[in-house]
């Protein structure tokens, strides 16, 4: 039912209102009284009088008796709401029919033997997906227990989630995994689940990612297995594949998306720069003063600038990081490793895509051959990475944010629901609230 404000007047029993009709907001039903149980609304309503065939042979039926059905209606008035279908029974008065007689069904009401009406399972899944809401929170206000809010809105997901329109259009496709529980595998199977999402972008260029699947498990298998199941019309569609610096979805792309484009995301690519940085401190701060960082030393009270990007920094900050430079001459070895991580960092904010590729063919070349080990390491990894790196500057910046945006969402809900104990549940409420279920 609505939520409205507008007072309603009480309708005589033998008569409907119009505005009470148009209040309850379903087409073809009138209302024939509203009262007030206890703490909850109770509507009584019935179809108006048609012409019903039979739904067997078709002969136009007779009306027989009635009988009340009570079904959960979405809350108004800051009350729960039963609505009271009163249904009329039909006999077929062909005597060779094996219809018999037969109850009038509005899908647009509710299903047949469904608990909720259609709107309540409407409203309860906009709930969950827009308003961030619990199946126990929506449970209060509709006046029902857990579980008879979940198995409405189960069927209704699972409908939309079988719906292969949901993977048509996609052009550029995000893959990242995420932790979903934290118990024994043997009770609840692999912690990590491998997520798939779509971060095509719209006429403007921007993305509206949306999860497109979630399914057991963190290797190259586990998704090269999804990509063939989606069949070949799917993998053509794509054109960009972005990924984290993982072998085994490289692999998958390699293997099953030939004709796209992979590139690595830029966040992890700075990542390891950063990384870098700080495996270069703490061997040098453990060299220098023969211990781990501790509050005072120059390089452990840095610790926390070396992350941060060059443009960002404070005079205060620039001044205490070349001040933690000199104090030492093998801080140099830190200095040259913040630097290069800035560097690796400027690639991915040139304005002009040309000279960000040559700036990173440059990296490239020169990483390899730093004296510094760290260094050193990075740049070989940067090297078996180097097509995916610079397909960035051919992509018009594609990377994996979205992917981790959904991920942010998937955390939330996890954190709503004080957990999941069964995937089914876990995978449809997380295709829900992060788009995956609209095509």
């Amino acid at each position: 039912m609505p939520d409205s404000t507008s007072p309603c007047p009480a309708p005589a029993p033998a008569s409907s209102c119009s505005s009470c009709d148009a209040w309850l907001g379903l087409p073809g039903m009138r209302v024939l009284d509203v009262t007030r149980d206890e703490d909850r609304l109770v509507v009584r309503v019935e179809s108006v009088p048609d012409v019903a065939g039979c739904p067997v042979c078709g002969v136009v039926a007779h009306a027989h008796d009635r009988h009340e059905v009570t079904l959960v209606d979405a809350p108004s008035f800051g009350r729960p709401v039963r609505l009271v279908w009163v249904k009329r029974r039909y006999v077929c008065p062909e005597p060779a029919c094996a219809g018999g007689t037969f109850v009038e069904q509005d899908d647009a009401v509710a299903a047949p033997r469904a608990l909720l009406t259609t709107r309540a399972v409407e409203w309860a899944v906009r709930r969950l997906c827009r308003e961030h809401a619990s199946i126990a929170g929506l449970a209060r206000q509709l006046g029902v227990d857990w579980n008879t809010v979940w198995r409405a809105v189960r069927a209704r997901l699972e409908e939309l989630a079988a719906d292969p329109a949901r993977f048509d259009g996609v052009t550029m496709l995000g893959v990242d995994e995420h932790v979903w529980h934290h118990v024994d595998q043997r009770q609840r199977g692999p912690k990590m689940l491998t997520g798939m999402v779509d971060l095509t972008r719209d006429e403007h260029g921007r993305v509206h990612a949306r999860l497109l699947d979630l399914v057991p498990g963190r290797s190259g298998t586990v998704y090269g297995d999804w990509l063939t199941s989606r069949g070949e019309a799917f993998r053509s569609g794509v054109k960009v594949a972005t990924l984290d610096p993982f072998r085994g979805y490289k692999n998958a792309v390699d293997e099953h998306l030939a004709d796209a484009t992979a590139v690595v995301d830029a966040f992890h690519v700075v990542k390891l720069a950063t990384g870098c940085v700080d495996d270069v401190r703490r061997r040098v701060q453990q060299h220098t003063l023969g211990h781990r960082g501790r509050k005072g030393d120059p390089l452990y009270g840095i610790r926390t600038i070396l992350c941060a990007g060059a443009e960002n920094l404070t005079d205060r900050q620039r001044a205490r990081l070349h001040k933690a430079f000199a104090a030492h001459e093998h801080h140099v070895e830190v200095q040259i490793a913040w630097q290069v991580a800035q560097d690796v960092r400027a690639l991915f904010h040139t304005p002009n895509p040309a000279k960000g590729r040559a700036a990173a063919r440059r990296l490239l070349k020169i990483l390899p051959t730093c004296p510094i080990r760290e260094v050193k390491r990075l740049g070989r990894t940067l090297n078996q990475w180097a097509e995916p790196l610079l397909a960035y500057f051919d992509t018009d910046g594609a990377s994996n944010g979205g992917t981790e945006a959904i991920n942010g969402l998937i955390e939330l809900h996890r954190r709503i629901a004080r957990g999941f104990r069964n995937r089914d549940n876990y995978r449809l409420r997380c295709l829900l609230i992060a788009g995956g279920l609209t095509p």
